[in-house]
């Protein structure tokens, strides 16, 4: 019964040693990847700031109403990285330094079950001691005694053991939960007032008036009568067709008019022709 009660310690040990060793590498390495994310949103906050002036100087340039949408497109813009900013607070504060704290757990939980190990050794020995004592002189009672209390120390030694690994594990799997939830909460909340930031955006670059913008690009490169001069290149660059056409239209129209020039006279000697006759 000893000898088992030894062994089902071992294996607890050995269970603990290797909950607390998988924490360490995986949450580790977690920590290190969600903190490189961090890292390069805030880049990206940084190249979208850089984006922003550029726009605003290239609007500065342009016509009334394109200068108008970049200007206000520049401005919802940095508008969204104001909340890129607290995206990148909130990720470093809610799952960055929740991860990055567990290497000091992982450190506590190591030095309690070295603690633990060496009480578990010491008692076992002293076990082991006492039970060969009590072979040796089974009526010797205070050998009996001392194996009693040694037996009830080493039960809650193991006791302790028991509720270290299963603190533990119920710790660990609660803390990730938490990461993880925090971790969607942010995103979503990002994502959600990027939508409505983009959305305003767009509807801001769709408003841009280009037959206004192009009028006055127009009247600031060509001179006041280039609107005359205008029609009279587009009545120029009429095509071969459009010229055939209107040609034809003038001789038709010709030869309706000699016609009726004909007739007339037909007419008019006629009635010359009856006034004679008359006399």
């Amino acid at each position: 019964m000893l000898r088992r009660s030894l062994e089902n310690r071992d294996a607890q040990t050995r269970q603990l040693q290797d909950a607390v060793t998988n924490v360490e590498k995986h949450f580790g390495e977690l920590c290190q990847i969600f903190a490189a994310y961090v890292r390069k949103t805030a880049r990206l906050r940084d190249k979208a700031d850089l984006l922003v002036n550029a726009i605003n100087v290239y609007a500065s340039t342009e016509t009334p109403h394109l200068r108008q949408g970049l200007k206000n497109f520049a401005d919802e813009f940095a508008k969204l990285q104001d909340y890129r900013q607290a995206e990148v607070e909130r990720l470093e504060a809610k799952v960055v330094e929740p991860l990055k704290a567990y290497g000091t757990i992982v450190k506590m939980k190591r030095d309690d079950l070295k603690a633990t190990l060496t009480a578990r050794n010491r008692e076992a020995k002293q076990l082991t001691q006492l039970e060969r004592t009590r072979q040796r002189n089974p009526s010797d009672r205070h050998a009996e005694t001392e194996l009693q209390r040694a037996t009830i120390d080493a039960t809650r030694t193991t006791r302790h053991l028991e509720e270290t690994i299963d603190n533990f594990e119920k710790q660990k799997i609660k803390d990730i939960k938490n990461v993880f939830s925090e971790f969607i909460t942010i995103e979503m909340l990002f994502h959600g007032k990027a939508l409505e930031v983009y959305t305003t955006a767009f509807q801001n670059i769709q408003k841009i008036d280009e037959e206004e913008d192009l009028e006055v690009f127009r009247n600031s490169v060509y001179p006041p009568d280039y609107s005359s001069r205008l029609d009279i290149v587009r009545a120029n660059s009429k095509s071969p067709l459009q010229k055939s056409l209107s040609s034809k239209c003038v001789s038709g129209t010709g030869q309706v008019s000699t016609y009726r020039l004909k007739k007339d006279q037909q007419v008019d000697e006629e009635e010359e022709d009856d006034d004679d006759i008359t006399d």
